[in-house]
C-alpha cells in the first residue's frame, strides 16, 4: 500500500488549509531612500521601480503605506557629495536628513515602526562603513562615531537603530550609550551576519556610496564561512542586540536556518538590492512570472527561519494585495 499524498493538494481550498508557511505585511519591512530638498524624485537606474525621494514626497508615500497595512520601514539616506567627508561628520548632524526625517515621520505616523541604518558609508567620502586611514578601517574610532550616531537617532524618536557596519564591539557600546542616556527601550537590530556579497551593487548606486579604495572584506564576512557568521550572532546577542540580521537572504538560507536553531532572538533577513533587481528584471522581461517569483522567494526565506524580511517588494506586494495585512 502507498500513501496518496495528493489528497492534500486536490484543490486550492485544501492547499490553503494545509499551507505551512505564510507571508503577511506583519513580516515585511519596507526600505525608504531619502534625499535632501523638496518635491524631488530620482529613479534608481539599477533598481527598476525604486526611487530616492525628498522627505515631503516620502511622507505622502508613507501615508499610503500605512493605509495599505505596512507596519515597518527602514530609512537610508542618499547624501550629496558636498557633505561627504573622510570623518563622516554629517552622520552626527542633529539637523541632518535622517534625524529630521525620523522626527517628521514619527510625528505624523506615531504607530509605524521606524528603523534607522547605523553606518558611515552614506557620509564617508571613501565609501566605507568605517573611518578609512592608510588602507585600514579603524575599528574603535568608527565605533565611537557609530555610538553617537545611534544616540542621535534615538533622541530623534527612532524605534530601532540597526548597525550595518560590522565593526567589532559596536553593539555593546551602542547598548550602553542608549541605556545611560535614558533610551532603554530603543531597540537594536544588528546586522550580525553581513557577508561580503556581490549583490550590493544596486544599493550602493541608490546611496551614491561607491568605494573609492579597497574593499569591505576586512569587516564583512567571507561568503564561504558559516561558523564565523554564527559566532557574530552569538556575540551580538551577548552584547545586547534585540534582533539579529542575515544579509543577503536567498543565497544564505542555510545561515538563516542555523541561526534560527542558535538563538531565541527574532531573525531578520535582508533581501538585498541585487536579489530584487535579478527578480524584477527577469519578471519585466517575461522570463519568469514576477508575482510568483517574488512570493516564492519570500516564502523560501520565511521557511528557512526568518521572522522578518526587509524587502524592496514590500510596497508592490501591499499595493497589489498579494499578501494579507494581518
Amino acid at each position: 500500500m502507498f500513501n496518496r499524498n495528493r489528497k492534500l493538494r486536490k484543490n486550492q481550498s485544501i492547499r490553503d488549509l494545509v499551507q505551512e508557511t505564510n507571508i503577511s505585511l506583519n513580516d515585511l519591512i519596507c526600505p525608504i531612500f531619502l534625499i535632501d530638498g523638496k518635491n524631488k524624485t530620482e529613479e534608481i537606474s539599477s533598481m527598476s521601480g525604486i526611487y530616492r525621494k525628498s522627505l515631503d514626497l516620502q511622507l505622502i508615500d508613507i501615508q499610503e503605506m500605512v493605509s495599505l497595512g505596512i507596519k515597518s520601514i527602514i530609512l537610508f539616506p542618499s547624501i550629496s557629495k558636498s557633505k561627504k567627508t573622510k570623518d563622516a561628520r554629517e552622520a552626527l548632524n542633529p539637523s541632518g536628513l535622517i534625524p529630521k526625517s525620523i522626527k517628521s515621520i514619527k510625528r505624523k505616523f506615531p504607530n509605524i515602526v521606524v528603523i534607522s541604518d547605523i553606518a558611515l558609508d552614506p557620509y564617508n567620502s571613501d565609501g566605507h562603513d568605517g573611518i578609512y586611514k592608510d588602507g585600514i578601517i579603524l575599528n574603535d574610532e568608527t565605533v565611537k562615531i557609530l555610538t553617537k550616531q545611534a544616540l542621535l537617532h534615538a533622541k530623534s524618536g527612532v524605534d530601532f537603530v540597526s548597525p550595518s557596519d560590522m565593526m567589532d564591539g559596536r553593539i555593546f557600546e551602542i547598548r550602553n550609550s542608549l541605556d545611560k542616556n535614558g533610551f532603554e527601550y530603543t531597540g537594536i537590530i544588528s546586522y550580525s551576519a553581513k557577508f561580503a556579497s556581490s549583490l550590493y551593487g544596486p544599493f550602493r548606486d541608490a546611496l551614491n556610496s561607491e568605494l573609492k579604495q579597497g574593499d569591505k572584506k576586512t569587516y564583512q564576512i567571507n561568503p564561504a564561512n558559516s561558523r564565523e557568521a554564527l559566532k557574530e550572532i552569538i556575540d551580538d546577542e551577548s552584547e545586547g542586540a534585540d534582533m539579529v540580521m542575515i544579509k543577503p537572504a536567498s543565497l544564505y538560507l542555510d545561515i538563516i536556518h542555523q541561526a534560527k536553531n542558535l538563538t531565541l532572538l527574532p531573525i531578520v533577513a535582508y533581501q538585498v538590492s541585487g536579489e530584487y533587481s535579478m527578480i524584477k528584471t527577469a519578471g519585466d522581461e517575461k522570463f519568469i512570472n514576477l508575482d510568483g517569483a517574488i512570493l516564492e522567494s519570500l516564502l523560501s526565506i520565511k521557511r528557512a527561519g526568518a521572522d522578518l524580511i526587509i524587502s524592496y517588494f514590500t510596497y508592490y506586494l501591499a499595493k497589489n494585495k498579494l499578501v494579507s495585512n494581518s
